[in-house]
């Protein structure tokens, strides 16, 4: 099979893993950087271009940068058009990229997440904070990634003044409440195919309340429970992802989704749990990859 790697540097260890996994299966794989490629937009042969040369292949693994989502997501739809097939496809993308969309399909479906209130520069703070609950609160930027732009307000007035000062920057934003009993921790879920491959526990530096490994974080073994993965599997169907890592908040109320990530890294979650997660993500290839089994099958 002829297997593409869209993906802005080779030498990613995410980028790296997949093609080693693919290659030890015996697939002829390439890597592009998406945001070299061009497109050929007509009706009777699309095409995707790279160096005046053709691409086309069986399945492409898309590793789109948060950045770049709009051109990543059109390349990706583009080999949708020629009939290749994608381990996420660029609507599914799409929507995990958007905070506020994936909340309001992931409430839709009755799955749990911490209580949220959304805004665009609001004057009424006060209301804005009502509808959410009693401090302490996590205060986000819309557009932030991997903990930047999060906040932790321990009291009203500190969050009036953390919201007021966003107001400043014209932004959206998420104000949910803050899961004490999570201890500062976090569970990624990898869910590949409809199935939880590999799981890891988060947890946050001293001081700190974001888990981000890109912040200090450590990882560590986790055995989940029935129904955080059954939490984990339902997120990533009503996206439309096949491949992705959801991120849970253990709570007194049950599993919470706070995030749902169509291109989760491969380092930690490897170390951590010891799992050929490539080889689990070429091996659904393996199964699913057909020409033309590109049809998005979610709703919003």
């Amino acid at each position: 099979m002829k297997i593409g790697i869209l993906s802005r540097r080779a030498a990613l260890y995410s980028t790296t893993r997949l093609r080693e996994a693919a290659e030890a299966r015996g697939h002829e794989v390439q890597i592009v950087d998406y945001l070299r490629c061009y497109m050929n937009i007509t009706s009777q042969k699309p095409s995707v271009i790279l160096g005046g040369k053709n691409l086309d292949f069986d399945a492409i693994i898309p590793r789109i940068g948060a950045t770049y989502t709009f051109y990543g997501t059109a390349v990706v739809r583009q080999f949708e058009m020629m009939g290749v097939f994608a381990a996420n496809e660029s609507q599914a993308i799409s929507r995990s990229r958007d905070k506020l969309r994936s909340l309001q399909l992931l409430s839709r479906e009755g799955i749990g997440m911490p209580v949220t209130g959304f805004a665009h520069a609001t004057k009424d703070i006060e209301g804005l904070i009502d509808s959410v609950g009693k401090p302490p609160f996590v205060i986000k930027l819309l557009e932030g990634t991997q903990g930047m732009g999060v906040v932790l307000a321990e009291t009203r007035n500190a969050a009036e003044s953390v919201i007021a000062a966003f107001r400043q920057l014209d932004a959206n934003i998420l104000l949910q409440e803050f899961i004490a009993e999570a201890g500062g921790a976090d569970i990624r879920a990898f869910v590949v195919g409809g199935r939880v491959v590999a799981a890891m526990r988060r947890q946050a530096p001293e001081g700190e309340f974001r888990s981000n490994l890109h912040r200090g974080g450590s990882a560590s073994q986790i055995r989940l429970r029935p129904v955080e993965r059954t939490t984990a599997v339902r997120a990533c169907k009503t996206l439309g992802l096949n491949v992705a890592g959801v991120d849970l908040l253990r709570s007194n109320h049950g599993p919470l989704v706070i995030e749902v990530n169509s291109s989760p890294g491969l380092e930690g979650i490897e170390a951590a749990s010891g799992v050929d997660v490539a080889g689990a993500i070429i091996e659904f290839l393996e199964k699913r990859a057909r020409r033309g089994r590109t049809r998005d099958r979610v709703g919003g």
